[in-house]
């Protein structure tokens, strides 16, 4: 078994370790990709979520398009999207990213949501049209969902399935133990429910999951974890480091040093999955088209 480097305690008011910092945004090509977004009135989850990666991943000309609003239902401790009561659901929006992912010529797309718990089948169906949408307009374009439980709603599932997504994605997050306390609207259970149904339906499509570190989990709940994800059949799997958002939310336990990262990877390996993204900076989205040409050998 590989050598597991020792964690990097937090202390209040400590400055990220050096392999955090990133570059501030601001090329041509960042700046294009957020004009295009306001013109279309669209959202994306690298803004909201204040991801790390938005410099790096928008100079590519790539995004996360954020379906269903800007307002989350649910406040999981974690998570910078605001919460509260989203605004009617936009029935043009799945053209409108149709027409995104057109004018930037992108060969892979990521669609993921705010949970809709307002909305009889959690939106769904908007996720599906958006997927039908994106295939007609661009019909060489990967599409990967990054979806909500649905609060397990079985029937919602088959209908984002039917639409034919490339990739299907849902987020785990962290190790049961910490659900109660950083993910008070989901249950763990019902996020390995998902992924086995998924896999049950759509035997062809992979699916994907993420976890943070660095919230409290001990390494054997961790590893548990990674268990659990591969005894359901998930194939892709993504790890990163846990980053405070603002002082309401959950405080940092511990950083990863990157060599951990290292040897979380090469363990998860050894479990099964096909691909595994793991790095301080990684988040569900970061570098998904390698992710999944990884796992389908494409």
């Amino acid at each position: 078994m590989s050598h597991m480097i020792p964690l990097t305690e937090v202390r209040q008011r400590s400055p990220k370790p050096e392999w955090l910092k990133v570059r501030a945004p601001g090329s041509d090509t960042y700046r294009r990709l957020k004009e295009l977004m306001r013109d279309l009135g669209l959202h994306t989850v690298c803004e909201e979520a204040r991801c790390p990666n938005i410099g790096e991943c928008w100079d590519n000309g790539t995004a996360t398009f954020m379906i269903l609003g800007d307002i989350c239902t649910r406040a999981c401790a974690y998570c910078a999207v605001g919460h509260g009561r989203p605004a009617p659901v936009d029935a043009a929006e799945p053209a409108k990213v149709a027409d995104a992912v057109a004018r930037l010529a992108l060969s892979y797309v990521v669609i993921t949501s705010v949970d809709r718990d307002d909305v009889p089948d959690g939106g769904a169906a908007v996720f599906a049209e958006t997927i039908r949408e994106v295939r007609t307009r661009c019909p060489g374009t990967r599409i990967e969902v990054l979806i909500p439980d649905f609060k397990g709603d079985d029937t919602a599932l088959r209908t984002v399935l039917g639409a034919g997504p490339d990739v299907l994605n849902h987020n785990t997050e962290t190790v049961p133990r910490l659900y109660r306390r950083a993910r008070s609207g989901g249950r763990y259970e019902r996020t390995l429910a998902l992924l086995d149904r998924a896999r049950l339906y759509a035997p062809n499509t992979p699916t994907k999951s993420g976890l943070m570190v660095g919230l409290g989990e001990e390494r054997d709940e961790l590893l548990a974890t990674l268990r659990d994800l591969r005894g359901v059949g998930c194939s892709i799997l993504t790890i990163g480091q846990y980053l405070q958002p603002t002082p309401a939310h959950l405080p940092i336990a511990r950083y990863y040093h990157p060599d951990e990262f290292r040897d979380l990877k090469t363990l998860a390996l050894e479990m099964g999955f096909a691909h595994v993204e793991s790095g301080p900076l990684v988040r569900s989205s970061y570098h998904a088209r390698e992710q999944t040409a990884g796992a389908l050998g494409s």
